[in-house]
């Protein structure tokens, strides 16, 4: 059984945050999220990363981030673009944007070849989250379903202040085993809790704060990619129909999916740790100052990445 890899998903182009976020410093030596995200990974167990990125970006990301880690993880760069579609399939006009987190894992398919973990490359997971991943891949192989499996976190320690946040909500068993999951694009903080809309706010669905979300760190095996990559003309499918220019393939649906169809049990390690991300430009002060916190404490070097 191979080790498991890491995939980082760092293609977006941060339409709410406006600009680059996945480069924006957050921490002391002008280190990003993701520098912490390696450094949590790299001390799991994980020793080869694989960034997914917009070709347009490949040297000022590798200027900025790619080859400081190379000195102490395997790098591999792999891209996301548009035109990556299935034979007889083509870029309708007037489309901007790449389909969404399942076309990024699939990105990976000709460098992945066994377990790996999959996360969002602004957002911050704590180091508890790499180290129960790392484990459960280690540990577990495909039997009679798809063995995977998501760090899920609480709903209300996963919002902001500053507008709207897009997490699979999900619902769970008493075994912790995921029974299916809900991609919603529009959710916002309500006191301790938080609430939903999928009609522009005209009504509101109320979540419970304790309510357990995705923030897309998952593991898989490598027939994630097998069966996203089947899948992905049936998207394509009803997309071009129904929402040409911004119809995006999820990650969460492709899971919803085999877990439906009985082809995949996903166990859910919950974590307690608070979530910190720069889905907007008003959220990086917060980032900046409990990444300081947290490198005050210890949990963290002033530099994570040294030269020497």
């Amino acid at each position: 059984m191979s080790k498991p890899v890491l995939v980082i998903m760092a293609a977006g182009m941060g339409s709410r945050y406006g600009g680059l976020k996945q480069l924006d410093p957050v921490g002391g030596h002008d280190q990003v999220i993701l520098d912490y995200s390696m450094f949590d990974a790299r001390r799991a167990g994980f020793e080869t990363v694989v960034f997914v990125i917009k070709k347009e970006i490949e040297e000022e990301f590798k200027a900025r981030v790619g080859r400081r880690v190379e000195r102490h993880m395997d790098v591999k760069y792999v891209f996301q673009a548009m035109d990556d579609l299935p034979e007889g399939y083509a870029v309708p006009e007037g489309r901007a944007k790449p389909w969404g987190t399942a076309q990024a894992a699939l990105a990976a398919r000709h460098v992945v070849d066994g377990p790996f973990a999959i996360i969002n490359a602004d957002d911050y997971y704590g180091p508890a989250a790499y180290r129960e991943i790392y484990g459960f891949l280690a540990s577990h192989q495909d039997g009679e379903r798809y063995a995977y499996a998501m760090v899920g976190y609480r709903v209300k320690n996963t919002v902001t202040e500053h507008g709207s946040v897009a997490r699979g909500v999900c619902d769970v068993d008493q075994r912790g085993t995921l029974i299916d999951i809900h991609e919603r694009t529009t959710i916002e903080k309500d006191g301790d809790n938080a609430r939903y809309t999928e009609d522009g706010g005209r009504s509101w669905t109320a979540l419970p704060g304790d309510t357990l979300v995705s923030m897309n760190m998952w593991g898989f095996t490598r027939s994630f990619l097998d069966e996203a990559e089947t899948r992905f003309p049936a998207f394509l499918d009803k997309a071009l129909l129904e929402n040409p220019l911004k119809g995006e393939y999820f990650l969460p649906s492709v899971v919803d999916q085999l877990i439906r169809e009985g082809r995949a049990e996903v166990r859910v390690l919950p974590s307690e740790d608070k979530w910190y991300g720069v889905t907007y430009r008003e959220d990086k002060p917060t980032v900046t100052a409990a990444i300081a916190a947290m490198t005050e404490a210890g949990l963290y070097p002033e530099e994570l990445w040294p030269a020497g």
